[in-house]
């Protein structure tokens, strides 16, 4: 038994002589560092693929249709936010809110086409077939606010169309 103690004793020394010296050993637990790691990975994730609300992936990827030419002009702004209020059946402080967090999630232009395509493959279970026609009627009406969509724009409905195999685009709101 006093073999025991002493070598518990000497254990516990041990440890306090590691805190004294600043060396923590909290990170050898695997729980700890389980933690750790999802909440880093959560931390510098773009915000873009934790959004799960099918209206706020739709107001993303309209507004992201507008800039993949560069900047959004005020018709597209004012195209925008009309076809929130229509389509999403929102007053038009709450369709000014939706279009300003949209925007503001879409600041890096460089990087727009990719992360909508990679944020539409996540979300593509979440729309009905009625959702992902009427959504891609408001990126048309978006895209066409000052007149014929460019290529990009084209090709990014398209890859969008096909991304939630919509063959028809069925009117109709979201609510």
């Amino acid at each position: 038994m006093h073999i025991i103690i002493g070598l518990l004793g000497s254990l516990v020394t041990i440890f306090y002589l590691l805190d004294r010296l600043g060396i923590d050993i909290g990170g050898l637990n695997p729980f700890y560092w389980y933690r750790r790691r999802a909440f880093s990975k959560k931390l510098t994730a773009d915000p873009i693929y934790s959004i799960e609300d099918p209206l706020h992936v739709a107001s993303l990827l309209v507004i992201g249709v507008a800039k993949l030419d560069g900047d959004l002009t005020a018709e597209q702004k004012r195209v925008a936010q009309k076809e929130f209020e229509t389509s999403f059946s929102m007053s038009p402080k709450a369709a000014t809110e939706l279009f300003g967090s949209a925007a503001h999630l879409l600041a890096a232009p460089q990087l727009i086409d990719t992360q909508l395509q990679k944020l539409a493959h996540k979300n593509r279970d979440r729309f009905s077939r009625e959702q992902a026609g009427s959504m891609l009627e408001m990126m048309g009406r978006v895209a066409a606010a000052e007149g014929q969509p460019s290529a990009a724009q084209q090709q990014f409905m398209q890859t969008v169309r096909s991304t939630l195999a919509v063959d028809q685009e069925p009117e109709g709101t979201w609510t």
